[in-house]
């Protein structure tokens, strides 16, 4: 499966948590995060990682490899603590753009490595904006998570985008990160159910655990005990089991072709078991 990550102007935070995610996806499967930000990627100089292997590496590697699934997995590199594989994009925003063109081509290397079942494509899009490859990819994904902050500047960019946003994906859903509105005051006001959207988790405030997935020192030992681990556990097994899911008729078809909001910048995973603890609702992520 592929679950695109990304965000509007005014909630950073995507990067953070599409490595939360893959850290916490459900055992069995095989999580990969392969940062595909039109504007450069951060886990390079956040994990002080080596320039390659990469996203850079991994696109010139499909130029003359097509077809193979597989070929992701020999341009990854792994993070410190729990071994997380991910694909880095490069810190040039214009080597990013050219890489997630030969990347998204038909029928595209990240789908051929997403359509085996054990596989989870974790994709990092960064902020939404005008790139077609980065809206090819979110298209292609099996769930959106739109990672939102929840104060009032965050909103309002949200409440202008969230239109087009939501028909970008056959599940688009939002994540919401910060101190801020209440999630119920957040749908009502919005009217988030009446666009096909749904608040699929919240991340809390917890600097300590939030410290191994920025690339900081972090004075626990397993940060999968943490609030925001268990938050983003409890997201990661919602989201695959919600990949399975048939969307319906009319949400189906409703996202090809859609244009970019206004604004700057194959088969499913096995079916999960274990049921989703409910995330605490309160706080922030740094």
């Amino acid at each position: 499966m592929i679950v695109a990550l990304c965000s509007l102007k005014g909630s950073p935070g995507a990067t953070t948590v599409a490595v939360a995610v893959a850290a916490g996806w459900p055992s069995g499967g095989h999580p990969v995060v392969v940062e595909c930000d039109p504007a450069g990627g951060d886990l390079l100089a956040r994990f002080r990682l080596d320039l390659k292997p990469g996203l850079v590496t991994l696109a010139a590697a499909a130029r003359r490899t097509a077809g193979d699934p597989g070929l992701i997995w020999q341009h990854t590199q792994r993070l410190p603590g729990g071994g997380l594989p991910v694909v880095p994009g490069p810190l040039s925003a214009e080597q990013a753009r050219a890489a997630l063109a030969e990347l998204t081509g038909e029928p595209g290397l990240l789908v051929q490595a997403a359509a085996r079942p054990d596989v989870a494509v974790i994709v990092d899009c960064g902020r939404i904006g005008a790139d077609a490859a980065a809206l090819a990819l979110i298209r292609a994904a099996d769930v959106m998570l739109l990672v939102t902050g929840t104060s009032d500047d965050s909103l309002a960019h949200l409440a202008v985008a969230l239109p087009a946003v939501s028909r970008l994906s056959a599940r688009p859903r939002l994540v919401l990160v910060g101190e801020g509105y209440a999630t119920e005051e957040i749908v009502q006001a919005l009217e988030i159910e009446r666009l096909g959207v749904r608040v699929t988790g919240r991340m809390p405030y917890d600097p300590a655990g939030a410290a191994p997935l920025t690339g900081r020192p972090s004075p626990r030992s397993a940060p999968s005990r943490s609030r925001l681990g268990q938050a983003a556990a409890a997201l990661a097994v919602r989201t695959a089991q919600d990949a399975l899911i048939t969307p319906p008729a009319h949400l189906a078809g409703r996202f090809a072709g859609v244009p970019a909001p206004a604004g700057p910048d194959a088969p499913g995973p096995r079916p999960v078991q274990r049921q989703a603890p409910t995330p605490s609702i309160d706080g922030r992520m740094p």
